[in-house]
């Protein structure tokens, strides 16, 4: 009897992992983790690693940081969360997802030791604990110079916060996951603030004043050096240009001008702002302006702000929250002329859906409504009810299949540009499901970048 294919056996693994405690929900403890990696030879402490928290700009960020040391000749593992299209996308090695080939190898190194800690905790191991000690094993495995690790949700109890990490970002804080990281910038920033080590850097993006309060008195109980936005670090300036902007960078050891970054929206300058800063942080040294403006002009952000079709323009981004819906909302208004600007909205039921609408309601023309095919998906008529808030009766179309959702509006956009003198786009948002949904649909369509 010959032996499953890589595909098959990868299926196998997803689903096996899928059956685990999904990542949506977590339990204030590092007890399971803990165990796990003691028994697997504590691989994540094997490598130096960057671990960064937040809420909105982690994975970004992190494709810069890995860019950057990418570029001064490390190896560089990667660890985001949560993936557009194939769960493998989560573990990078040298800016490629893990292979098959060491996914598999990876995870039967680990699987009787699931079962093993299965056993002898009050709940099982979850899907995003699994992950996690999957990548601290594959980079040490298949060995990595230095491990560019994102939280998944919150920080003090997240399954990353097991590292010795030399530097700690703190990208944006904002308003997500409040049924477990608290109803208020305070309360979420004092978790978030847990990934701080004694003594090592912090790189703290631009806060609201009650997050930057609460980071910089746990930064001083540690007594970890600080790296601010707008202070140690910044934006110096930024231009359009085009397919992204051109951006002059203030960084730990001075100014590097006439960076080009393929990205659209001011946030993704100050994420580029942040990225830099902690490379130099954890390098302790300048870097060469020729190498930083190499590794900018080479990062992608897929499903962040992401031009996947220009014929017409469909325009991806995963923002789950009405943080990130601002920053796309802000970019599209800004740095886009379209006349008409269709959106494709499909959200979870655990998000702000209110305020994910109010601020998508400042761009969108017109609104197709649907549902993506997570569990926790919110029903395309409830969506609707609360859209009718914000959106006229005639901006709005529901089509619960977001295959079709996407093929109406593309329809739609095609029409308005042929009887229309301007470019009309559709926006295509509202989570990382359907940001990675929209992203193989039009694969299948042709055309694209």
């Amino acid at each position: 009897m010959s032996e499953p294919s890589e595909i098959e056996q990868l299926a196998q693994i997803e689903s096996a992992l899928f059956k685990r405690w999904p990542e949506s929900r977590i339990e204030p403890t590092l007890d399971r983790i803990t165990a796990l990696l003691d028994a697997l030879g504590s691989p994540q402490l094997s490598y130096p690693t960057i671990h960064l928290a937040g809420t909105n700009g982690k994975t970004t960020t992190s494709r810069m940081i890995d860019q950057l040391l990418a570029n001064l000749g490390y190896r560089v593992g990667r660890y985001t969360s949560p993936h557009l299209e194939s769960f493998t996308e989560r573990i990078s090695i040298k800016g490629e997802p893990i292979t098959p080939t060491r996914m598999i190898a990876t995870y039967k190194d680990i699987e009787l030791y699931l079962d093993l800690i299965d056993s002898r905790q009050p709940h099982p191991i979850s899907f995003f604990e699994a992950m996690t000690a999957l990548a601290f094993v594959a980079f040490a495995e298949y060995p990595v110079d230095v491990g560019v690790i994102e939280a998944g949700m919150g920080g003090q109890w997240d399954a990353t916060n097991v590292l010795a990490s030399q530097v700690a970002v703190m990208t944006p804080i904002g308003f997500d996951h409040m049924e477990y990281l608290g109803d208020t910038l305070t309360k979420i920033a004092q978790t978030k603030s847990g990934i701080f080590k004694p003594e090592s850097n912090v790189v703290m993006a631009a806060q609201p004043a009650e997050a930057a309060k609460v980071l910089m008195a746990q930064a001083a109980k540690l007594s970890a050096i600080v790296f601010r936005e707008g202070i140690e670090f910044s934006v110096k300036s930024r231009a359009l240009a085009v397919g992204g902007q051109l951006l002059c960078l203030q960084g730990l050891y001075g100014e590097i001008d006439d960076i080009y970054l393929p990205l659209y929206g001011q946030h993704q300058a100050n994420n580029a702002a942040v990225a830099l800063a902690a490379v130099e942080a954890f390098t302790s040294v300048a870097l060469d302006k020729e190498l930083v403006q190499d590794a900018f002009s080479k990062v992608a952000s897929p499903g962040r702000c992401e031009v996947i079709y220009k014929e017409p323009t469909v325009i991806i981004d995963a923002a789950h929250n009405p943080h990130g819906a601002a920053a796309i909302v802000k970019t599209i208004n800004s740095e886009f002329d379209f006349e008409l600007v269709v959106g494709v909205v499909a959200v979870l039921a655990d998000k702000d859906v209110a305020g994910i609408l109010a601020e998508l309601a400042t761009c969108l023309d017109y609104i197709v409504i649907s549902q993506s095919s997570s569990t926790r998906a919110l029903p395309a008529a409830a969506l609707a009810e609360i859209a009718g808030k914000y959106f006229k009766a005639e901006q709005i179309e529901v089509i619960s299949d977001l295959s079709a959702a996407l093929t109406f509006a593309v329809e739609k956009v095609s029409l308005a540009n042929q009887v229309n003198e301007g470019v009309s786009a559709v926006l295509v948002t509202g989570s990382v499901v359907t940001a990675g949904v929209a992203r193989a649909k039009l694969r299948q369509l042709g055309g694209g970048k």
